[in-house]
């Protein structure tokens, strides 16, 4: 009797039915929140799942954490979901590329890197994730000149556009995204939160155009600043985040950014390409108010 005891107890583990329930595993795709290195814990904006789950905040542990060290905040990740014995973890997990499969922001991300590879010294002033964003000077949609360090004590979003951006998945998805984010944090904006937008075409977007193309975002200037200056002036805030332009045809080709600074200036997430939602980068947003 011990015998046929110990041979069944043999063929329930060996099939794991005590120890292990099936793994369910899915590919998943979202903007990395946080990192917690010490618990080897990850927090994710994840895109929804269909059939499994919807858009939403999640925490991993990460099992194979190698790599992880190279992954900040903002970036957007790729990585197999596995839900087992009542928990999630996040494996193989990957930044995806800045880059877009359309034209324009592949070209520019093409030549951001042979731009860097050409003018080292310009590549070098990029700020690093947790860097102190150094001051500049532009001038806003009511031609007063404004001073970044002038909202020390509230979290900045920034991004860069131009009036005459003839595609809508590109400057106008960069630009309502933060739109959506002046709805989500409405009672915050101006007190707690300012949103920038950087205008790359000077040579049409001044005065009167400048003003007008924040009319077109419903943009309180308190709390969202249009603002440009000389070519110059517009290109040393460019190089602050790794952000390129030039002029092609009459339009101009970029690389897309969308840059968080905490209170005290420093830079929290450069998030390159359009590939998240306006959530995702209120997800991040949300934390870095807290």
């Amino acid at each position: 009797m011990l015998i046929k005891h110990l041979l069944l107890l043999a063929a329930i583990l060996a099939s794991g039915v005590v120890q292990t329930e099936a793994a369910e595993q899915h590919i998943a795709q979202g903007m990395l929140l946080k990192v917690d290195h010490e618990n080897r814990v990850v927090t994710i904006s994840c895109s929804a799942i269909p059939g499994y789950m919807d858009a939403m905040v999640m925490e991993f542990e990460v099992r194979q954490p190698n790599g992880l060290n190279s992954i900040k905040p903002g970036a957007i990740v790729r990585f197999n979901m596995v839900e087992q014995n009542h928990k999630v973890y996040a494996e193989q997990l990957q930044k995806l590329s800045g880059e877009s499969a359309e034209a324009e922001p592949a070209e520019a991300a093409r030549l951001s890197i042979l731009h860097s590879v050409v003018n080292p010294a310009e590549a070098a002033r990029a700020v690093q994730i947790g860097g102190q964003v150094p001051d500049f000077t532009l001038t806003d949609q009511t031609e007063k000149l404004t001073r970044f360090t002038s909202f020390r004590g509230k979290v900045v979003v920034l991004t860069f556009a131009y009036a005459r951006c003839p595609n809508p998945n590109y400057c106008f998805r960069l630009s309502n995204n933060l739109a959506l984010l002046g709805k989500r944090f409405h009672d915050r904006m101006g007190r707690d939160l300012v949103l920038m937008t950087i205008v790359i075409d000077p040579d049409n977007d001044r005065g009167k155009a400048l003003q007008g193309y924040a009319d077109t975002w419903k943009a309180d200037p308190s709390a969202w600043r249009f603002l440009t200056g000389s070519l110059p002036e517009v290109r040393n805030v460019a190089d602050l985040f790794g952000m390129t332009f030039w002029s092609d045809e009459g339009f101009l080709t970029h690389s897309f950014h969308t840059v968080v600074i905490d209170r005290s200036g420093r830079l929290v997430a450069n998030v390159e390409g359009n590939q998240f939602s306006a959530t995702q980068l209120g997800d991040l947003v949300q934390g870095v108010l807290r």
